[in-house]
């Protein structure tokens, strides 16, 4: 029996997007394909996407290869939350524009395995830099070690991988931080002797390692009955740097420190009038303040922080005790015994004569977490903010900073009123 060949078929070839094929041909150049399936792939245009539910793509070059992306931008980079992960440009662009434009004492704080590469990238020229320590977290935390930094065990072989052989990078400061702050306690000194270790191992191989930089930060009086031994605390860390540099036969670094909610703090305050009392039930009576604790103290709701808190006036009447409230519809916008530590006893309430209490030491991070001027919750106004200086004689003066916000400006900022 005859054969039938290709050339003798009316349809003696395929064609593939706009390139066409004889049968028993092969090509390897197909164009005008505008999108292919490839298993979990689907490459379309200039996009190549994943189609499998939370799929992934690996780009993976055999050995030593790496990718090229031929000196063009990679962009929409997520903020990283892995050692590994690639960073977010935008802030790497802010600290290499500040070194650049002459701010060389600028020491960026190194704290995942990506940032020494970005940055080199874009400062022109040679730079300092600090490493950040990922402590290990107390106990109770919900989590082991800090997201921030790098691990105790790998800060040396980070150095000597990324740091030791890099001429433009220079070593100059290590960072200790402790989310709990300084504390009199077993688990802040490990901490510390930790880091001291990796000082000291760091400075034997790193002569342009000078400084470590104490994060963390003092307490600050929150009641009338606090108590901390700031002298003996700030001798103590001393005399371990001390002792664990000169067993180590190196010299004791640089001391720097970021001591925020303790420089700070004290610095605000809050006043506030109680309008009026409600009695709930026969144990709990109710005074309602002027403004809310949500909007003004938010660390009260948020994070359960107690303030000092004393009543203005009245300090001779009968005292009762109370629940404070504050004026928005939340649930949560109260102040009670277990945020204040004790019961909070106040002058009994007294429609004739008005009862005002203030919060004190409230400087750090209220306002900020707050926010100033804008729109607060259930649309409670700012309050009016004073400022009271002390001269060098002594003498206290006030200046009023701002009034109260006005119903017709937070209209304005919803749109409701223009110029």
């Amino acid at each position: 029996a005859g054969g039938v060949s290709n050339t003798q078929l009316v349809n003696n070839s395929v064609t593939f997007g706009t390139t066409t094929v004889a049968l028993g041909s092969t090509s390897t150049a197909i164009a005008g394909v505008t999108e292919l399936t490839v298993d979990n792939l689907d490459f379309n245009g200039n996009e190549i996407r994943s189609i499998d539910t939370n799929g992934s793509i690996i780009i993976n070059p055999n050995g030593s290869g790496t990718v090229d992306v031929s000196n063009s931008r990679i962009t929409s980079v997520s903020y990283p939350t892995q050692n590994t992960d690639a960073a977010s440009k935008q802030y790497v662009d802010n600290i290499a524009r500040l070194i650049n434009s002459g701010h060389e004492n600028c020491i960026p704080i190194i704290d995942n395995y990506e940032e020494i590469s970005l940055l080199s990238e874009k400062i022109d020229g040679d730079y300092k830099i600090g490493i950040r320590i990922a402590s290990e977290e107390e106990p109770k935390f919900e989590f082991y070690t800090s997201r921030l930094g790098i691990g105790y065990r790998n800060i040396v072989p980070f150095y000597e991988d990324q740091i030791k052989g890099n001429d433009k990078v220079e070593l100059k400061m290590l960072h200790f931080f402790i989310n709990t702050g300084i504390g009199d306690n077993a688990y802040y000194w490990n901490e510390l002797s930790k880091c001291l270790k990796v000082y000291v191992r760091l400075k034997k191989i790193c002569p342009s390692l000078d400084s470590l930089n104490i994060g963390g930060g003092f307490p600050i009086k929150n009641s009338l009955a606090f108590e901390y031994d700031y002298a003996y605390m700030i001798e103590e860390i001393l005399n371990q740097i001390n002792a664990i540099c000169a067993e180590a036969d190196v010299p004791v670094p640089h001391i720097f420190t970021e001591f925020g909610s303790f420089t700070v703090g004290e610095s605000g305050g809050a006043i506030y009038q109680v309008l009026y009392q409600k009695q709930q039930n026969d144990r709990e009576k109710w005074n309602m303040i002027d403004s809310s604790f949500i909007t003004t103290l938010p660390d009260t709701w948020a994070i359960n922080k107690r303030f000092i808190m004393l009543p203005i006036n009245r300090w001779q009447d009968e005292y009762e005790r109370v629940l404070l409230g504050g004026l928005t519809c939340d649930s949560d916008d109260y102040y009670n015994s277990e945020q204040n530590m004790n019961a909070i006893y106040l002058p009994v309430f007294k429609k004739e004569k008005p009862l005002y209490i203030g919060f004190f030491n409230t400087g750090a991070y209220q306002e900020s977490i707050g926010g100033f001027g804008g729109l607060q919750h259930c649309l409670i106004p700012t309050p009016k903010h004073v400022l009271i200086q002390k001269d060098a004689q002594g003498n206290l003066t006030t200046s009023l900073f701002s009034q109260q916000q006005e119903a017709s400006q937070m209209l304005k900022i919803l749109g409701y009123e223009q110029e």
